[in-house]
């Protein structure tokens, strides 16, 4: 059995990519790629998410004003995926079916996962074919502005934004922390001491050139715990309330 075949290579060597080149994806591989979506994993086969393929030049540079990253709408290919239960609802009112269980959390979650399983089936691909890829959770800096400009209906919620393109520069590959962090047998496990286990770690970070500052080595995995922590975006508090205005039932229990 080859363990080294392309595709692992290709998710084993995964970087962000900020900065494209000024090259189109042709149409017959961003068809591809979403025929590769079409036949993503779904939940219960409902199909339960969509994909908003953004390409008017002025609600990129409103997507990238809501990311605080100006590289988004330079992005050949701009992507956002959204959980679509609104489809679903639809045609279960033409066949005279009304049932509220359409709008529970249930039928959100498993829209949720779908886009983001779709998105990642999508990312690799890509990387198959040599383009590069960002994640945009930047999106939900202002979830209720996207559902907005994306004149998304009730039943639906954006939940990722992704870029692709032709890589124009060759990031840094980033450290991880060790698995036996983050992979347990039968049940969860809970360290003495976690700044101990993730010593080697941190000191790795520090060696890290992020490009958005490339002069500047990153602070140490610790340090950027507790400043992420202390640093929220306002917006995003209340994500919970725009998914209850865009029409699910989030049966709060106060």
């Amino acid at each position: 059995m080859n363990l080294q075949n392309e595709l692992i290579k290709k998710q084993l060597e995964h970087r962000t990519i900020r900065e494209f080149k000024e090259q189109s994806i042709p149409s017959d591989i961003f068809e591809q790629l979403m025929e590769v979506g079409r036949r993503t994993a779904t939940s219960n086969g409902m199909q339960g998410c969509s994909v908003i393929r953004v390409t008017d030049g002025v609600l990129r540079k409103e997507i990238a004003e809501i990311c605080k990253q100006e590289y988004v709408a330079r992005a050949p290919e701009l992507l956002i995926f959204v959980v679509d239960q609104n489809r679903n609802w639809q045609i279960a009112k033409e066949k005279n079916c009304l049932e509220e269980s359409a709008k529970d959390m249930d039928r959100f979650f498993q829209g949720f996962t779908d886009a983001c399983i779709t998105a990642q089936n999508i990312v690799n691909a890509a990387e198959a074919l040599d383009l590069g890829t960002v994640y945009l959770g930047s999106i939900l800096n202002d979830s209720e502005k996207i559902c907005e400009l994306l004149k998304l209906p009730k039943l639906t919620f954006p939940v990722v934004g992704l870029g692709i393109g032709y890589p124009n520069q060759n990031p840094q590959l980033k450290p991880r922390m060790d698995m036996k962090l983050r992979v347990f047998e039968n049940s969860y496990k809970i360290f003495d001491n976690y700044l101990e286990e993730i010593k080697d770690y941190d000191e790795e970070m520090q060696t890290y050139y992020d490009l958005r500052d490339a002069n500047k080595r990153v602070d140490c995995f610790s340090d950027q715990v507790v400043t992420r922590l202390k640093n929220t975006v306002p917006k995003r508090q209340e994500l919970l309330q725009v998914i209850r205005d865009q029409g699910f039932d989030l049966k709060l229990k106060y």
